[in-house]
């Protein structure tokens, strides 16, 4: 198979599996920043989820973009006015905007072919082996800014590759401009640039020096919004540990390459684990026994952020290993693998990745519950009152809920200490969604608040997140 033909099966896989997979928590802080109301206000009382459409739209502009994220964030803003801008073109839908994220992702591919071509690895199982990667495959098809900067630090990447055999500080310096353009995308992705710098600095310093000048502006607004965002989220990760930190690490490592297989397994989930182990370390070994030409500085930047990570846990107190930043390793990882595994052993690799991605694409286990929730409260009854949680701040529980309705379904959105009310309601499906801990307390309470009504009766509930709920004083009335 061609690079080019590949790029396109990659565009349809990806494009698959960003249709197939329902909304998400994190996903609605893009919709609804982009859409200039970071935090949307909810009606109060009932209302059908087509009123409340608009809300979804892009409107936001880059000022105000920007305000919103120095505000209540901790994110810099390139990849959001990106996306506002693609959503005003190409339209205000879900999948629409995800679709700017399998571009960037296909884009990232194309690049790790051109890196693999001048580092002489292999090229079509490099991006074989990177598009099958469960963590790479995840981030290139949700509305998040991943995809960007993983693309970002490739070009800036290939483009270090090429100064240092050019000698060209132009070069240097553009590549600098990438790996800038990627911190200011996601402030993690910076660690990839400092190892490919790195490398290049050990060799040619005077290249280095002007990576690092195309770097500096972004770095200085990096600062503006790091500092301005420093109070918000504080308590996004527990707080670190050096033994949990190693165990998230070596979790969400192998999730990143080889999916959530152990928890398809059931039972059988710690055995499977341990067999990806073994296999990861094959893999390894195979790397070391190889001694690819460019291994030290692939092993580098495949390594600089989950070492990164372990750093900033030290420094803030905090645990922020997650899959989404794992995965701008493994592009590295991929090249590393594809210029050293055997092709036996390239062919179980890949074999797991696809059933990874399998699962990505359509397990249940994979997918955050409120798209889900939505679908089975429509399936039990589509003309009932369903009452969904506020969650922390009315953004990544009901956004993604909301949205997975049809026009015509009847909401309400229930709040910490608000009683709705049911009198007139002959049927209420009260969505339990756990997602975070406002929506877990939410959800108990309006649960607790409706069965202490005589009127009302459990009828029927569905194997996740829903509960049907029966007012039978409203019925027997004449």
């Amino acid at each position: 198979m061609k690079p080019t033909v590949f790029l396109l099966f990659a565009a349809l896989v990806l494009g698959f599996i960003a249709q197939s997979r329902p909304p998400e928590y994190d996903e609605a802080y893009s919709i609804f920043l982009t859409a200039g109301d970071a935090r949307p206000a909810w009606p109060a009382g009932v209302f059908t989820a087509g009123s409340v459409r608009g809300d979804f739209a892009p409107r936001g502009g880059l000022g105000q973009i920007a305000r919103d994220l120095k505000v209540g964030d901790v994110h810099p803003p390139l990849y959001f006015w990106m996306l506002e801008g693609w959503r005003r073109v190409f339209g205000a839908g879900w999948f629409v905007a995800r679709l700017l994220s399998v571009g960037f992702a296909v884009a990232a591919l194309g690049l790790v072919g051109a890196v693999a071509g001048a580092l002489e690895v292999p090229v079509l199982p490099a991006m074989v082996l990177t598009l099958m990667s469960y963590g790479f495959a995840y981030t290139g098809s949700v509305a998040r800014g991943f995809a960007l900067a993983q693309a970002l630090n490739l070009a800036g990447f290939w483009l270090v590759v090429r100064a240092r055999r050019e000698q060209r500080r132009r070069t240097a310096l553009a590549a600098g401009l990438a790996f800038g353009a990627a911190s200011f995308t996601n402030y993690l992705a910076v660690f990839v640039g400092v190892a490919a710098l790195g490398w290049l600095g050990a060799r040619r310093l005077r290249l280095a020096g002007a990576a690092v000048l195309g770097m500096l502006p972004f770095l200085v607004l990096d600062a503006d919004f790091f500092v301005a965002q420093r109070g918000s989220r504080a308590a996004q990760f527990l707080p670190f540990s050096g033994t949990r930190a190693v165990g998230l690490l070596a979790r969400d490592g192998g999730a990143a390459l080889f999916g959530g297989l152990p928890v398809y397994a059931g039972g059988w989930g710690v055995a499977v684990a341990a067999a990806l182990a073994v296999l990861f370390l094959g893999c390894c070994a195979c790397v070391v026994m190889a001694r690819p030409r460019h291994g030290l500085v692939l092993a580098a930047c495949a390594m600089a952020t989950p070492v990164g990570l372990l750093a900033l846990g030290v420094v803030f107190h905090n645990s922020p290993i997650e899959i989404r930043y794992l995965a701008f390793g493994l592009p590295f990882v991929a090249l590393l693998f594809a210029g050293a595994l055997p092709r036996w052993l390239m062919g179980v690799v890949l074999a797991v990745q696809a059933c990874a991605i399998a699962g990505l694409a359509l397990a249940p286990a994979t997918m955050q519950p409120q798209g889900i929730a939505a679908r089975q409260a429509v399936a039990l009854d589509p003309g009932a009152l369903i009452l969904v949680p506020f969650g922390n701040d009315g953004v990544g529980v009901v956004g993604p809920f909301v949205a997975a309705l049809p026009d015509a379904a009847r909401v309400e959105v229930v709040r910490a200490g608000y009683v709705p009310d049911l009198n007139n309601e002959p049927k209420v499906i009260l969505a339990q969604l756990g997602v975070d801990d406002s929506s877990r307390a939410e959800a108990a309470q309006a649960l607790s608040s409706i069965e202490a009504q005589s009127c009302f009766a459990l009828r029927r509930q569905t194997p996740l997140v829903v509960e049907f709920l029966l007012n039978r004083c409203t019925l027997e009335q004449p």
